[in-house]
Parts: structure tokens; sequence; C-alpha cells
């Protein structure tokens, strides 16, 4: 007869065994195309040279590798913000893990689940918290856990707050019963299929369209003769579906207001029917002017407006046609609600600089004037407003330490590569 401690070593090995066959098979699957987490790490390597090249333009003495004092551009932020997309999608492939995994073979109990995930200290409390939450609505531990994982490379320092935790678990088992399926895990899976799509096709989308058009843009300036200026930049350099009489009165109105106090920010009021691509041309021919600035302070400014010109084209177009699409596939959840649920976790490191979406909606007046919601519950990164106004914050944050931003993130490696 078995003994205790072989009968555990016995099933031990039948885990490892049995994750290791999903891993294999994963692996095999992969080879076909690139994960979520491989074209992540493509994106970020790929933001990493733009914004050594587009910073170069702004500050000459700027080396690849090196430092500038000048303000950050957007391409600046870029590669940090791909690295926090990508952190999402880590936490979606190490719940699609645990869930593969737990179908060979399920837990016993919670902690055997955070065992097998190798969890540990505050983090392995916190999800501890939450999925205790989550077995309480009559999920199961595997469904549970599983849910919890999501959020384990994001700031689960959030559920600190009670108010956050009891949210957080209400809406997760919320979603998790009106999600497609009939099996625990198949639901928790639809979840998590969301989340991994949502990400990896916005991140998709922002490469694609402003990454695509900053190399377009640094080629043309490359094989263009004579100098560069705002105007030959107006004139001359073109995007398809953008207009250079549109960037042209949106640069104009950049280089007389990018002094003013609060900065300009409601690109909808001041220029209604623009076709938002526009911007990125105007952006572009900011960002020459800012290089010609007669002062530290002038370059900054135009470096700011330029900066926001392109974040408004990133979230109001490709962003959010992302994140709220007219239909999603059958087999996902609403992607507005897994945005929501995120919300209070949701954190880019710039460089040294960390940003949190939770330490934005402390700073806010309470919304609700309710004391039993957390400020952070009361956002939801699928709102335009919510997530631009958390964009603007994070800004003046990292504007204030602009050299930090230029310690570059190490892109991610998929976990099940």
């Amino acid at each position: 007869m078995a003994t205790p401690s072989r009968t555990r070593a016995l099933r031990s090995t039948a885990a490892l065994l049995g994750t290791l066959l999903v891993l294999a098979f994963t692996s095999a699957q992969a080879q076909s195309a690139p994960t979520p987490l491989e074209d992540n790490r493509t994106i970020t390597l790929g933001y990493i040279g733009i914004a050594y090249e587009l910073g170069g333009i702004i500050d000459p003495t700027l080396q690849p590798g090196g430092t500038s004092s000048a303000r950050p551009n957007w391409f600046t932020f870029a590669p940090h913000a791909s690295q926090a997309g990508g952190k999402g999608m880590y936490g979606a492939a190490l719940a699609r893990h645990f869930i593969d995994s737990a179908r060979l073979q399920p837990s016993l109990s919670l902690t055997n689940a955070l065992d097998r995930l190798g969890l540990s200290g505050v983090l392995r409390l916190r999800l501890q918290d939450l999925s205790l939450q989550l077995i309480a609505q009559g999920l199961t531990v595997d469904a549970a856990t599983a849910l919890s994982v999501m959020t384990s490379a994001l700031n689960v320092s959030a559920l600190g707050d009670t108010r956050t935790l009891l949210a957080t678990a209400s809406r997760m088992g919320a979603l998790y019963w009106s999600a497609p399926g009939t099996a625990p895990l198949d639901k928790v899976e639809a979840i998590v299929i969301t989340l991994e799509r949502t990400l990896h096709e916005g991140n998709l989308a922002i490469f694609n369209d402003i990454g695509g058009s900053a190399r377009l843009y640094l080629d043309w300036r490359a094989a263009a003769t004579g100098s560069i200026t705002p105007a030959r930049v107006l004139t001359e350099f073109t995007l398809a579906g953008a207009s250079n009489a549109q960037a042209q009165q949106a640069y104009a109105y950049a280089v007389a207001h990018a002094e003013d106090s609060p900065r300009p920010t409601r690109m909808d009021l001041l220029f209604p029917g623009m076709q938002w691509k526009s911007l990125l041309i105007a952006a572009f021919a900011l960002y020459e002017d800012a290089r010609l600035a007669p002062t530290p302070a002038r370059r900054d400014a135009l470096v700011a407006m330029g900066t926001n010109f392109v974040a408004w084209r990133e979230q109001h177009d490709q962003a959010q046609s992302v994140f709220t699409p007219a239909s999603s596939p059958t087999d996902e959840v609403s992607r507005a609600a897994v945005l929501q649920i995120l919300t209070p976790f949701l954190m880019t490191d710039f460089g040294t600089v960390r940003w949190t979406y939770a330490d934005y909606a402390y700073a806010q007046p309470d919304r609700d004037g309710n004391p039993l919601t957390s400020p952070p519950c009361e956002y939801s990164w699928a709102d335009f407003w919510d997530r631009w106004n958390g964009i603007l914050f994070a800004f003046e944050q990292a504007y204030t330490r602009p050299t930090e931003l230029w310690v570059m993130p190490e892109p991610l490696t998929d976990p099940l590569g």
C-alpha cells in the first residue's frame, strides 16, 4: 500500500507530466504563427528602435541606448505601454496554461492550485483572497484560480483595498456566470480568450497604424534632400487616410497654444470633423519644430502637443474600436466588461517611473460620493474618456522625470514558447 508521502509524490509527478504534455502540444501548435506574446515582443522592440530615431530628431545629442533630458515624445512612451499590454497577455497565457493543466488533473484544494502556479509572498496572498471570494460565489477552485491569475502580472496591490477586492470578485463572478459554455473551465477560458484577443488586437492595431506611420516618416525623412522643416513635413509628407490641409490646421493651433495652461486636449472640440490620422502628420511637424525651438521650455511644450495628437489618434481610432467593437465572436464575453474588471489593476512602468490607474483614480474627486465604492472601481479602461484622462495624467507624471523613461523595458518572453 502506498504511503501518503509516496501518493503525494506520484500526484506531483503526474501533474508535472501533464503540464509538460500541454506545453509540448502548445509549442507544436505555435510553430505555425506567432503567439500574442511573441508579437508583443516584436512590437516592443520595434517601438524601442523608433523611440531612439525620433528622439534623436528632437534631441540630436541622443544616442541609441542613451538618455535625453528633452521631454519624452509619444514614441518614448510606446515601448513601456506595449510591455504593459504584454503583461496583461502574460497573465492570460498563465491562465490558459493553468486551465489546460487543470483539465488534465483538477486541483485538490486552493492551496494545491496556488502551489501549482508557483506563487508566493504578497502575490499569493492577494490572489488567494480573490479566489476565496470567487469560490464563495459558487466557482470551482480551478475556475476561481484561473480568473485570479489573469491579474498576476498587473497591480495586484490594488486588492489591498477591501472595496476593490469585493467589487472585482463580484464583477468577475457575474461575468463568469454569463460566459458561454457549460463546464466551469470552458466559461473561464472564454473570459481569458477575450482578454488575450483584446490586448493582442489593440497592440497590433496601434503598432501597424502609428508605428507604421512613424516608419514611413523616418524613411521619407532619410530620403529627403536638404534641410527638413515643419513646413516641408506638412506639405510633402503624406499618409493614406490623412489630410495635409487638416494637419496644417492642427499644427497651426498647436504652435499658437502649446504653452497654454492647461494644455489643450479636447481634439473633438478643437477640430470637429477632422480625420484623426491627420494629427500624425501634424505631430511629426511639431517634433521637427521642437528640434528648432529657441528654449528647452518651448521645445518641451511643442513635444507635449505633438504627443497628445498621437495619443488621440491612438486611443480614439485604434484602441476604442478594439475595446468596444460593434460585434464580437460568439466564444467571447463582453470586452468592455473584462476591461472594466481589470481597470484597478492597470499599471505601466515608464522606465523607473511607475504609473498605476489606481493612483490616478484616488487622486480624482469622488465620482459617486459613496465611501463603500473604491475610486478605481468607478472607472473603466473601455470608456474613452476614462482612458484618455488617465493617460494624460500618466504623461504629466512622467514629464517630471524625463531621463528615466529612456530606461527601456526588457521585452517579455512567452512562458509557453
